[in-house]
């Protein structure tokens, strides 16, 4: 059988491994910022009728615009936005794939501040973009000043910027973002998976897009919406860019299945988001509690938390032992833990009980 090493791979892909958290089967799995709630039955319902719908017509492509899906995506974020300013996918990693192949590519970079998703680089890597990994500061904060300085030394033709942060949990102060509009060169993409789990008072890069025709928002219903398995992202910006976008999708990328699910997954919002509070309150009370037991534990506006340890490939292990998958998101010294039920904080939190604190 052959392997990688026979065939005539890009010589940038070798020695690489696929990106993707383990997917083991233990009683609390916290390490992928799921939501832990299932749909509730209601919208399983809707969605299978909205399905049913489309299955005498899978004979025919779907709409390749989505354009009714887009309008519904607009009426959700509100901010007076129209179907014209908001693109859609499959998740939004594809998203973000496609706005490297159209504003990336060879001969170009990207930029992002690390620690943060650590897709972008991998699909500045598949899009041939050139990446620069610039740096948060202390207790990976990020000061328009310290934005500024990076975007000034590298001038990217995009850069990333998440609120809230993956893996730190932490949104953006507004000034950061308005500070990287005024000096990046080119787009500027703020990456807003989790804005639906942000603490009050935390603002949307969706209030300032009026004006700013290089600033994109992504989101996804992965997360606030549960649909983490109907794979939907979506994108809000200048109609420019969404017609940008469209030059490097993908013909018909959006099934009529898809579309239609997330189409009643919206409708039904209302239902979805309800365990948004709940979740909240179980990702306040990790943070308080490991704080309590002399943890350091990053400021989160997300649905997780991200924690000091002793070891943590040796706190990893001990929390499987005890039934509890988290993440090792490779900073050393520390772990992140998904938001999930009361049941799944108690039982996260007994294990924890044998972890030893880190500085």
């Amino acid at each position: 059988m052959s392997t990688l090493d026979d065939l005539p791979i890009r010589d940038d892909l070798r020695g690489r491994a696929p990106y993707g958290a383990p997917q083991l089967d233990v009683p609390v799995r916290l390490n992928t910022n799921e939501n832990s709630y299932p749909v509730p039955e209601p919208v399983i319902e809707a969605i299978g009728a909205a399905l049913a719908a489309q299955l005498r017509d899978l004979n025919r492509y779907p709409d390749r615009d989505a354009v009714a899906l887009r309008a519904d995506l607009a009426a959700y974020l509100g901010h007076g936005l129209t179907a014209e300013q908001v693109w859609a996918a499959n998740g939004s990693n594809e998203i973000q794939q496609q706005l490297l192949q159209a504003f990336g590519g060879p001969g170009r970079t990207a930029l992002g501040f690390a620690p943060a998703y650590s897709m972008h680089p991998l699909l500045a890597l598949g899009t041939g973009t050139g990446w620069v990994p610039a740096r948060r500061g202390v207790d990976f904060g990020l000061t328009a000043d310290e934005a500024v300085a990076q975007v000034r030394e590298h001038r990217p033709d995009v850069v990333f910027l998440c609120s809230p942060n993956n893996p730190t949990g932490t949104a953006l102060d507004p000034a950061v973002v308005a500070a990287v509009l005024d000096e990046a060169p080119g787009m500027v993409v703020v990456d807003e998976a989790y804005a639906e789990f942000a603490r009050p008072g935390t603002v949307s890069a969706l209030a300032v897009l009026p004006g700013h025709p290089r600033l994109v928002v992504t989101r996804t219903m992965s997360k606030a919406f549960g649909f983490a398995g109907g794979r939907l992202g979506y994108l809000a910006a200048d109609p420019a860019v969404v017609a940008a976008v469209q030059l490097v999708r993908l013909p018909y990328h959006l099934s009529a299945l898809t579309q239609a699910a997330a189409r009643a997954a919206l409708a039904h919002r209302d239902a979805l988001l309800a365990t948004v509070s709940q979740i909240m309150a179980q990702r306040d009370r990790i943070v308080a509690e490991l704080r309590a037991r002399g943890h350091r534990v990053a400021d989160s506006d997300a649905n997780f938390v991200l924690f000091s340890v002793d070891d943590q490939a040796a706190a990893w292990r001990a929390l499987l032992d005890a039934g509890v998958l988290v993440r090792d998101v490779g900073l050393p010294g520390w772990l992140r833990v998904t938001a999930g039920t009361p049941a799944e904080t108690d039982a996260f939190l007994t294990a924890m009980q044998t972890v030893r604190v880190g500085a």
